[in-house]
């Protein structure tokens, strides 16, 4: 299978869950102390909203890649 296949089932599969689930979450740290024995840290939840746009256009693209005859 070529990297171009490869990347158009990415594509795809990206995009199919882009439009199923609509946003994903991460956890980052932003602040981390010491003080003697003592670690202090702080942790962030971020929301990311992926628009149902972006996930049509990633399949789209990945159809697209499929679609395409590959040169030899």
């Amino acid at each position: 299978m070529s990297g171009i296949k490869i990347a158009a089932i990415v594509l795809i599969v990206a995009g199919l869950l882009g439009i199923m689930y609509g946003k994903f979450s991460y956890t980052k740290e932003t602040h981390e102390t010491k003080l003697g024995p003592i670690e202090l840290s702080v942790k962030e939840k971020e929301t990311v909203n992926v628009p149902a746009w972006a996930g049509v256009a990633a399949i789209a693209a990945g159809a697209a890649l499929l679609l395409v005859p590959a040169k030899r």
